[in-house]
């Protein structure tokens, strides 16, 4: 699909020592990551064994316990919000599901009406309606080129329910709503899961060449690409624990509100 290029300065990621530990157990422990801005890290093990806890945890969406990390300078736990601000989320269930009812283009208008009301800054928000409206369109068309999706070439174009879509297509939704933000850290939960060989090939050469955009991108799957940055949490599991992982106390209400500040991540 033609369009505008996507591009974004991405964010370097280290952590040595992190971990998560929640009522049940560790969720993850001892992960370190070393990563370059613009790079793919891929998280590597089975399910429940604390995968979406740890990109959570990196994009600023879940409180660390232990260790240290550094993501593009922003150090959580005291700098979380900041974080939030830079991220963005994909196909990450329970935080960022598709509506199955909704049409890829209702999707689509949506989060281009959500960035144009709360994703700028309050000078954007001054700015005329018209030029607002004109570089939403720009966003929406480059966050779709990056992925590959053309709704028109859906079965029903851009009419097509979200409960149609192929899976690959469903993935590739997600992503463009995600990359809608221009973040600079992209997220993106289960991206090998149900697909075939030469899907999970499209996949990975999607987020490489958002990487090379240079956006850093952060997958979760069962087996790495070859090339990734490879963070496995397959040696490192405690407990089956990604369910049971909650803030106490009064990080409760905060964390709340971070996960649904991701639904229009």
């Amino acid at each position: 699909m033609d369009g505008p290029q996507y591009t974004a300065h991405g964010l370097g990621v280290t952590a040595r020592d992190f971990g998560l530990r929640g009522p049940r157990g560790w969720a993850f422990r001892g992960i370190d990551v070393d990563a370059e801005p613009g790079s793919l890290i891929a998280v590597e093990g089975p399910s429940g064994s604390g995968r979406t806890c740890l990109l959570l945890a990196l994009t600023g969406r879940m409180r660390p316990t232990e260790g240290v990390a550094t993501v593009g300078g922003f150090k959580p736990p005291r700098q979380m919000s900041a974080l939030r601000r830079v991220s963005a989320l994909a196909n990450v269930a329970g935080v960022t599901d598709l509506e199955p009812a909704l049409t890829v283009g209702e999707h689509v208008r949506e989060r281009a009406l959500l960035e144009r009301r709360f994703g700028g800054s309050l000078r954007g928000l001054l700015r005329p309606r018209a030029q607002r409206k004109a570089e939403a369109a720009l966003r929406v068309g480059a966050a779709l080129a990056a992925t590959g999706l053309d709704p028109e070439a859906l079965p029903k174009g851009s009419r097509t329910a979200v409960r149609d879509l192929e899976r690959l297509d469903a993935l590739r939704l997600s992503i463009a709503l995600a990359l809608m933000s221009r973040p600079r850290l992209l997220a993106v939960d289960d991206a090998d899961f149900k697909l075939s060989a030469a899907e999970r090939d499209a996949v990975w050469a999607l987020l490489r060449s958002i990487g090379e955009s240079g956006t850093t991108v952060l997958a979760v799957c069962s087996e790495a690409p070859e090339g990734a940055v490879t963070v496995s949490t397959r040696t490192r599991q405690q407990q089956p624990a990604d369910a049971e992982v909650r803030p106490a106390g009064d990080e409760e209400k905060g964390a709340a509100d971070a996960l649904a500040e991701t639904g229009r991540s």
